[in-house]
């Protein structure tokens, strides 16, 4: 029986996976990327956009509360706190990524509507 340590396969392969080179590089970039862009802001980066408070969908069901900080807390009827994570706004558009990973997105219509997920919330 031959021994796996000596195997010339495994001699090759480990220094690869090792020092993760079997990863494309578009694959390490687009995750660095996606990650930048949710990361904590700077006190120089940091502003307090128009959107900032409490959106809540007509039958008080959903509610989005934007905090100052970039980040947000979501509650689904009787469950306070349902989703928090982070959030980006360019302009009037919104992306939200979620402290477990999940991202979504929406649009400011006006200074009172948000449109997100099939849903319209209002500032309340």
């Amino acid at each position: 029986m031959r021994k796996i340590s000596s195997s010339p396969v495994l001699h090759f392969f480990t220094p690869v996976i090792l020092t993760g080179a079997a990863l494309p590089a578009w694959s390490a970039d687009a995750s660095t990327e996606r990650k930048s862009k949710f990361q904590q802001p700077s006190e120089n980066t940091m502003q307090q956009h128009p959107y900032v408070g409490m959106w809540v969908t007509e039958d008080g069901r959903v509610r989005h509360e934007l905090l100052p900080d970039n980040r947000y807390d979501e509650a689904r009827g009787n469950r306070e706190h349902a989703y928090r994570g982070r959030y980006e706004v360019t302009g009037t558009h919104i992306e939200y990524r979620d402290d477990t990973g999940f991202i979504a997105d929406g649009d400011f219509v006006d200074d009172n509507t948000l449109h997100h997920g099939g849903m319209v919330l209002r500032r309340k």
